[in-house]
């Protein structure tokens, strides 16, 4: 018995290693945006829903959203990854929005178009990491 609490110890913190050092390797920073949603459906986007600008697939279940493309420049660049207030888990951002938006967010919602609209338009809060491999200091 004490062997079986020990292995549920230890598989536990080592889970949550894997997270520390995932959110370690990034510098986060937040801002505040409107977020709507989406869906990979032909009328929302174009003729192939499930083929994102930056060529990555979308399937239902996925954790991406696409940035208006102000927010490329700011650092939300392709892979960042994304943690948006009123969500769980990490988001990655894998699709960009027409050049018409600023200072937004789509959210991903497969192709649950009630989930979509309910979530509706939002001013949030979204936290995002800058890696820190890229951020180069003076010697």
């Amino acid at each position: 018995m004490r062997i079986l609490v020990l292995l549920c110890v230890l598989i536990f913190l080592n889970c949550k290693n894997e997270e520390d050092s995932f959110e370690s390797e990034y510098i986060w920073d937040s801002m505040n945006v409107t977020a709507t949603a989406y869906n990979s459906l032909a009328y929302q986007t174009n003729s192939n829903p499930h083929i994102t600008a930056f060529g990555d697939s979308l399937k239902p279940g996925l954790k991406y959203i696409a940035v208006s493309r102000d927010l490329l420049k700011k650092g939300l660049k392709h892979n960042i990854p994304v943690k948006i207030e009123g969500f769980e888990g990490v988001y990655l951002v894998k699709d960009k929005m027409n050049a018409r938006w600023t200072n937004k967010i789509d959210i991903y919602m497969g192709v649950d178009v009630k989930a979509a609209k309910q979530w509706g338009r939002r001013r949030i809060c979204i936290e995002y990491g800058i890696p820190k491999k890229a951020i180069i200091t003076p010697n």
